[in-house]
């Protein structure tokens, strides 16, 4: 779905800033036109309102353009030195036009420096609020987006971690049982280490919102090994990924959701084995596809999957997450994330 172009909601701010900065501008200006209520002040009041609606809307204009390119809290600096750049132009250029065009044909004399200075205080005051209520809205916007991050990632770990045990409690007992196991039992051995290292993520990423896709990938092998236990070889899982976007970021147990989603609802058979390729994308988007061989009877869902997935990466990127069912192969595109979120 695509993004709405960002707008400004400032109706009322217009109809009431634009004729009250008019009226003040001309009152500082005729002062005494103003305490005489000569017909040269309403005049005046109603030329700096055409020219104060004038510098209005062209810098609100600025405005809504700076915050299309520069949307994100973190690019408020580069924002507002564009708009300070570009604001200043306009100021002096509409100034310059009102020199030419009317003061020095009516006037003959140039008041280009005064009309800049007059034109350039109410400028600065209308881009302070708006920057003052733009700024405003984009931390309130973060906040309820980290606290809806953080709900997210409660609910994840409620599913994935089900039986809720004491993590202490869970290795020692891993430990006792590794010890009970035969040395030449080496498959048990390896089983169990790996349960380990599975569970042991686990509880490490789940108070991050994002993890190294290297580190994501090695938990994923350690994943798909218990579930080689049971599959065998009808359970082919190939990645093809570089260096580079193994240094990249995703969100958490993001593709051994995907793995398990695949994995319930599809047969993996010697007839039909299931196959999940995980490769990378040049657009900056991580695949995950596998075929279809739908089961007639699906396992019992544990309720975190594509949705969970989607609402995380909803919080941390403007990149959607996309999903391809086509007739043979189901695809999933999850967007790399460039940095750390914490």
């Amino acid at each position: 779905m695509k993004e709405k172009p960002y707008t400004l909601d400032d109706r009322k701010w217009r109809m009431i800033g634009i004729p009250l900065m008019g009226l003040t501008i001309a009152i500082m200006v005729n002062f005494d036109e103003f305490m005489k209520l000569s017909r040269l002040f309403f005049l005046s009041v109603l030329f700096s309102t055409l020219l104060t609606l004038t510098f209005w809307e062209g810098n609100r204009f600025i405005i809504i353009r700076m915050r299309r390119i520069f949307p994100e809290y973190g690019q408020i600096a580069r924002r507002v030195a564009g708009q300070s750049v570009l604001a200043v132009s306009y100021v002096f250029l509409i100034s310059f036009l009102l020199n030419e065009l009317y003061y020095k044909p009516v006037y003959h004399v140039s008041v280009l420096g005064m009309g800049f200075r007059i034109s350039i205080v109410p400028t600065v005051i209308v881009y302070l609020v708006y920057e003052a209520v733009y700024f405003f809205e984009l931390w309130k916007m973060n906040v309820r987006k980290t606290e809806a991050l953080m709900r997210e990632n409660v609910q994840s770990q409620l599913e994935v971690l089900k039986n809720q045990l004491d993590p202490h409690f869970l290795f020692n007992s891993m430990n006792t049982l590794a010890a009970l196991i035969d040395d030449e039992n080496t498959a048990a051995q390896d089983y169990l280490e790996r349960l380990s290292d599975v569970y042991r993520y686990v509880l490490v990423s789940r108070n991050k919102n994002t993890v190294l896709l290297s580190e994501e990938i090695a938990f994923v092998d350690a994943y798909v090994y218990l579930n080689k236990i049971r599959f065998r070889e009808n359970l082919q899982v190939e990645k093809r990924l570089s260096a580079e976007v193994l240094a990249q970021h995703i969100t958490p147990l993001s593709l051994q959701m995907l793995i398990e989603n695949a994995i319930k609802h599809n047969v993996a058979s010697r007839e039909n084995p299931l196959k999940i390729v995980i490769r990378e994308e040049n657009a900056g988007y991580l695949v995950v596809e596998n075929n279809i061989s739908e089961k007639t009877i699906l396992e019992k869902s544990t309720r975190v999957g594509l949705q969970n997935i989607i609402n995380r990466y909803a919080l941390l990127t403007d990149r959607e997450v996309e999903i391809i069912r086509g007739t043979s192969q189901f695809v999933v595109k999850i967007p790399l994330l460039g940095q750390l979120v914490e």
